[in-house]
């Protein structure tokens, strides 16, 4: 599939986000990753696509909390293989760090494609962790450069709407996460293939937060339900994975 993204302006990357694709690995100690793999795959249908993807993110993407869009992708391409490399509360900084080992490491299939979704956790750390949207950036294309050079095409995702997370959402955050989602989706024709913006999916009416029917069962502003994993599991599938089988 060439090019594409679904909506947003184009920003510029920050300066020091040059990286090249033959960085040192890098391992991640502590909490693994839970991978969801099908125990087997039907035998291929000719005509239509057969996707090896690799997924990376946090707890919005992690089997255990969330990872329901992953289980939609699964559905949808059942001939297809989706491999679940979530890990709750990561920041962008320890994706990239395992991010070698998990998706382009010797054991693992040869992936087609990676969709990367992470950054909220980052966005909410900027004075805690010093978590600026520069050092963000650098992260996410440090990933996304990776995954160019490996001839995976490459699926990034917005930050989903957090803004009902009372307890860490601010107007300088919301401003942050703002200018972080319109450099995801500048990076589209770039080191980026396809870029799903999240806010407009989840949303009713205040980009920042997720809509009233979304929030069941978690009811924390932050993480979402069923709804909502169904909603962009299907979008990511409309412009990332069709034809698929």
């Amino acid at each position: 599939m060439g090019a594409q993204a679904l909506s947003g302006a184009a920003s510029r990357a920050a300066p020091d986000v040059l990286i090249t694709s033959s960085a040192a690995l890098e391992i991640t100690a502590g909490k693994e990753a839970a991978i969801e793999r099908p125990l087997a795959m039907p035998p291929p249908t000719s005509g239509v696509s057969r996707h090896v993807v690799a997924v990376i993110g946090d707890s919005l993407t992690d089997a255990r909390s969330g990872g329901g869009y992953v289980r939609v992708l699964r559905r949808l391409c059942p001939e297809s293989q989706f491999d679940n490399y979530g890990v709750g509360g990561q920041m962008t900084n320890q994706m990239r760090r395992r991010f070698q080992r998990d998706v382009l490491g010797a054991d693992k299939p040869k992936y087609t494609a990676v969709v990367i979704f992470g950054g909220v956790n980052d966005l909410y750390s900027n004075i805690t962790a010093n978590r600026t949207n520069p050092r963000i950036q650098k992260d996410l294309a440090q990933m996304y450069t990776w995954a160019k050079a490996a001839g995976l095409r490459t699926i990034a995702m917005t930050v989903a709407p957090w803004g009902g997370l009372r307890r860490y959402f601010s107007k300088e955050r919301g401003e942050n996460t703002g200018a972080l989602n319109r450099w995801i989706q500048a990076q589209v024709g770039g080191l980026v293939d396809v870029a799903l913006d999240t806010p407009p999916l989840l949303s009713c009416g205040n980009p920042n937060e997720l809509c009233a029917e979304h929030l069941p069962p978690f009811n924390d502003g932050i993480h979402f339900g069923k709804t909502a994993h169904e909603i962009l599991g299907q979008a990511l599938q409309t412009a990332a994975f069709s034809p698929c089988r």
